[in-house]
């Protein structure tokens, strides 16, 4: 049989109701988790490495950076057929993408969760982690990037998001679709997204933050960046990419410090285009030095300038990577 790895986190998928407090937390080990999943058995052979216990929302960029040397590690072992990660769907999308940015072989990474704990009847781990371990072992699946596999579809990690706080079909990829799907006959792989550039692996560089644009705001998040140093800004902007006009001279100062700041767009579907003139504008902050993300959501444009410039690229390497990360 193939033999898939599978690297546990934590999260909803090894989460339970503690009776004393009624709230789910991390508490199925690894070994367990693999146990109530018997039909694993009929997919692969799998090993299993625990990782961490974790919620996902505590998982910060240094805790994927070394996620990423483990899952490394393992898929340079030849006898390895595909790399399964069980994490939680809060952040499971920005994990993902971080891979994406950091692997770039071409065994088949996948990362899974629920959206029911397992003490909740009906819990949609068991699925998930088997259709996961089906794609791991897809050979069409093979060369593709990073993936997610949920509710029985397969989702690029540049462009899934979770859309929905509780639904089932939370994972979606606006704008693109998934790029296969799991049902009874096997696994199917319909698109073959190009490949996200990768980086060298090391470590991010932390003091980077994610600013969004509401109406009617002031500068003052970002002046407080300003004096503070911080190594890079993202701005999540509204429609096409556009901030309130009053933040245009905190943008520019920003920028003649030397901190890149990046563009993504609130929305959840589309790119950024600089295309209105009025103070705010996309391409007002074009002319500022202002670099777009493209079609990157903010937390995941903070993730590409971290390990960007934890790699050490300089101002033009910032601009010609994100544009084309975007792209």
């Amino acid at each position: 049989m193939p033999r898939v790895h599978l690297v546990t986190t934590g999260g909803t998928i090894a989460s339970r109701v503690d009776p004393q407090t009624g709230a789910a937390v991390p508490a199925v080990r690894a070994e367990e988790l693999v146990a109530d999943v018997p039909a694993l058995g009929r997919v692969a052979d799998l090993a299993v490495t625990e990782f961490c216990l974790e919620s996902s929302w505590n998982l910060g960029p240094d805790r994927i950076a070394a996620l990423a040397r483990v899952v490394r590690g393992l898929t340079a072992d030849p006898a390895v057929s595909g790399v399964v990660v069980t994490h939680g769907t809060d952040t499971l999308e920005e994990t993902a993408f971080a891979l994406d940015l950091l692997l770039d072989g071409e065994t088949p990474v996948v990362l899974t969760g629920a959206m029911r704990d397992a003490s909740t009847a009906g819990t949609d781990g068991p699925r998930n982690l088997v259709s996961a371990a089906r794609s791991a072992v897809e050979p069409a699946a093979r060369g593709l990037g990073v993936l997610v596999a949920l509710n029985d579809e397969i989702h690029a990690a540049r462009c899934v998001m979770k859309t929905h706080t509780t639904a089932m079909n939370t994972f979606a990829s606006p704008g693109a679709g998934p790029v296969g799907s799991v049902d009874g006959e096997g696994v199917r792989i319909h698109a073959r997204p190009a490949r996200t550039p990768t980086l060298p692996l090391v470590d991010p560089e932390p003091r980077v933050y994610l600013v969004k644009m509401a109406s009617g705001m002031d500068d003052l998040l970002l002046r407080a960046l300003l004096d503070a140093r911080a190594r890079g800004v993202v701005i999540e902007g509204s429609g096409a990419g556009n901030v309130c006009g009053s933040w245009e001279d905190a943008i520019r100062d920003l920028v003649k410090a030397d901190t890149p700041v990046v563009l993504s767009s609130r929305c959840p579907g589309g790119r950024v285009t600089p295309t209105y003139g009025a103070p705010g504008g996309g391409r007002r902050l074009r002319d500022l030095g202002v670099i777009p993300a493209g079609a990157l959501s903010g937390p995941k444009a903070r993730l590409a300038l971290m390990f960007a410039l934890g790699a050490g690229l300089d101002a033009a390497g910032l601009r010609a990577y994100l544009e084309r990360l975007g792209g």
